[in-house]
């Protein structure tokens, strides 16, 4: 079939095999040529591993240091005249690739939060791997079934106390209008955001794992966090979401203790705001985005997911130096990001940006290439008018 996108707010609701492919392959290239990571992990467990910053993990620990990966990941798979997601599409070409270079690479497709999937990556692990010396969490889901109550859980994206009112973007049309969203009306909207995108889960994958004996000795697990300018504290990190964040937070010491007697670690990564499925979702932040992007292009500093996750695990988790960590014992690889002098001249364009000069001070146009990549789209050398075998399999998936 011939699959062009199809657009539907900060959703797009097509995916191209070929595009997807393609952009998983450039992902590769890239960690390919900043050479091996010196004793990066070798047995790799990914949670959440089909887009964004925990499809980059995977592709750094297999191809910048050979490490097995078995990736956890709920998407929708291809069929007959129906497209699968990007996430499916690019999980596919990932294992066809890894295969090709002679690593091991195996998928579970299921509800990461479940019982039930944690059940089948360890039993996958205890098969195929014997143990993992790296969990990378990398979730992200709008909602969540509880494993031991059963309650269905939906995160909001709302701020706390009172109404929030600033500068947003229609993307999609460049469009720069006031946006105004009211507060939470009860804590119970706050505590079901913690239960969605909190440490809990986290908590819960390590403790399965340590009882079933398949953490190595000296393993690492890492989940991924965002704090942002002071510009968007209201909808994002003071925020439902912040709230949320804290717990993910405070998970860490938790998870020391309990590894401990492993001599093991855990740590949480900020990480630089990009455009991602989740992020395009949050009012305020793709015009944030689009100015961070001129900026940081101008100053030759810009980086995408996987310039992140090569830096983050060859600079910091698998560095010889030690691993420098914030007050709060995070890992910043935000750190160019909320350089002072590049939050100053954000700060200038966001003062100054509308809908007449959006194109001129920001990289809107980078934003959009940015996000129809996400799903595939805009790769110079796809051809998108010509037909596309959409019926694509996880090698490692059976029906």
């Amino acid at each position: 079939m011939i699959i062009q996108p199809r657009v539907r707010g900060f959703i797009c609701l097509t995916s191209h095999p070929e595009g997807t492919a393609e952009h998983v392959r450039q992902q590769i290239n890239y960690v390919k040529s900043k050479g091996k990571i010196e004793n990066g992990p070798k047995k790799v467990l990914v949670i959440g591993a089909s887009t964004g910053f925990g499809l980059a993990s995977r592709i750094t620990a297999a191809f910048g240091s050979d490490a097995a990966t078995i990736g956890v990941f709920f998407e929708k798979p291809a069929a007959v005249g129906k497209p699968g997601t990007a996430g499916w599409y690019n999980s596919a070409a990932f294992e066809q690739q890894a295969q090709e270079a002679g690593l091991y690479a195996k998928s579970i497709n299921g509800d990461a939060f479940s019982d039930e999937i944690k059940k089948q990556a360890i039993a996958l692990i205890k098969e195929d791997l014997g143990q993992v010396d790296l969990v990378v969490y990398s979730l992200a889901s709008p909602r969540r079934t509880h494993p031991k109550t059963g309650i269905a859980h939906a995160s909001v994206l709302k701020p706390i106390d009172q109404p929030f009112t600033n500068k947003t973007v229609d993307f999609h049309a460049g469009v720069v209008s006031d946006i105004s969203i009211q507060p939470v009306e009860n804590q119970e909207d706050i505590e079901n955001t913690v239960a969605v995108m909190g440490g809990e889960d986290w908590k819960f994958w390590i403790e399965e794992l340590k009882a079933a004996n398949v953490l190595a000795e000296g393993v690492k697990t890492v989940a991924y966090s965002y704090i942002g300018p002071e510009l968007t504290y209201p909808i994002y990190r003071n925020g439902t979401i912040g709230r949320a964040k804290d717990d993910l937070e405070a998970t860490v010491p938790v998870l020391n203790d309990l590894l401990a007697d492993l001599n093991g670690v855990s740590y949480v990564s900020v990480n630089k705001a990009l455009v991602t499925q989740s992020s395009s979702a949050i009012p305020v932040v793709p015009l944030y985005i689009s100015l961070l992007y001129k900026v940081m292009k101008e100053k030759g500093i810009h980086e995408g997911t996987i310039e992140q996750m090569q830096r983050l695990f060859a600079e910091r988790l698998y560095s010889n130096a030690e691993l420098p960590l914030d007050e709060k014992g995070r890992i910043r690889v935000d750190d160019l990001e909320m350089r002072e002098d590049v939050q100053s001249e954000v700060a200038k364009l966001w003062e100054q940006a509308n809908t007449e000069n959006l194109e001129e001070i920001s990289d809107i146009a980078g934003y959009r290439n940015d996000f129809f990549n996400l799903f595939g789209f805009n790769f110079v050398n796809v051809n998108y008018d010509a037909d596309t075998n959409e019926v694509v399999t996880v090698p490692s998936i059976k029906d």
